[in-house]
């Protein structure tokens, strides 16, 4: 996947890039109109109509695409029709066909391309885009769409470009070193596929102006300094003030930058081994 540059011919194309879509086998296919759902616009509302996540609104229209994130068709081999673009998420899908006719989208991973077969199980080749549970995979391989309960979908490592390595076992668990940089065990039943999430140039893109930020249903963010003081603590005072704390808070007056949010008696930091925060 490359990255496509422009000259720069105004303001907003001067440090615009987007990807080639290299990766892409058919740029004028339509999805497969079987997977597609009604995808609902919120604004950051909810149900009582008032925000609960800020810089929600606008952009541009979407279909959703169902993703298999269980990949539960086991031991049936599909063929890779096609691997498209998917407006709701930084990785582009795949199309399967499955030999008894049924069709599904997955993430598509790195290499995976039209013609390939790939198939879920317990036993399985170690191949790209084969999926099965932790339990068969060897130690040191890299996964991604990876359980974090059995049956429960994918959960860890499901963005373009995106991997976790398998580290090593313990007991019932599988040690895995997540992309954050924590080691964290997971059930060994738990579904992985093999290989790394294609599309890792997208780390790459700059937005090069304010409108395609709002074409993705992002709204402005403004800081706390420039309001009223009714409207953020930081806010008040002539010209360029001071914030008047000695460390910056939320709207709500919560502490921030760096400030640890994470329960000190949550039942799942016993899977934790390393903190991604500990160096």
């Amino acid at each position: 996947m490359g990255i496509k540059r422009f000259k720069p011919r105004s303001a907003g194309s001067r440090f615009k890039t987007v990807s080639t879509f290299d990766e892409i086998t058919d740029k004028k296919k339509k999805p497969e109109r079987s997977l597609l759902a009604k995808k609902k616009k919120t604004g950051g509302r909810s149900f009582t109509g008032k925000i609960t996540t800020r810089h929600i609104g606008g952009g541009n229209r979407q279909l959703y695409r169902i993703i298999d994130f269980k990949r539960r068709k086991t031991m049936v081999p599909a063929v890779v029709e096609s691997i498209e673009y998917d407006p709701n998420r930084t990785a582009n899908i795949a199309l399967l066909h499955y030999v008894d006719g049924e069709k599904s989208y997955i993430v598509a991973p790195l290499d995976l391309r039209k013609g390939d077969r790939v198939i879920s199980g317990d036993d399985v080749e170690i191949k790209t885009g084969n999926a099965m549970p932790l339990s068969k995979v060897p130690v040191g391989s890299i996964v991604h769409c990876i359980e974090m309960q059995p049956g429960s979908g994918a959960k860890i490592a499901r963005s373009a470009g995106m991997y976790a390595t398998l580290a090593g076992r313990d007991k019932e668990y599988a040690v895995l070193k997540m992309p954050s940089g924590e080691t964290r065990k997971v059930p060994e039943k738990c579904f992985a596929t093999i290989g790394r999430i294609g599309n890792v140039d997208h780390e790459l893109i700059s937005l090069g102006k304010a409108g395609r930020k709002r074409h993705l249903g992002i709204r402005p963010t403004v800081r706390g300094v420039v309001m009223n003081p009714c409207d953020h603590p930081h806010g008040g005072g002539e010209g360029k003030s001071p914030i008047g704390f000695s460390s910056p808070v939320t709207p709500w007056g919560k502490p921030t930058l760096g400030k640890k949010t994470r329960k000190k008696n949550k039942a799942s930091n016993r899977f934790i081994v390393t903190d991604r925060r500990k160096k």
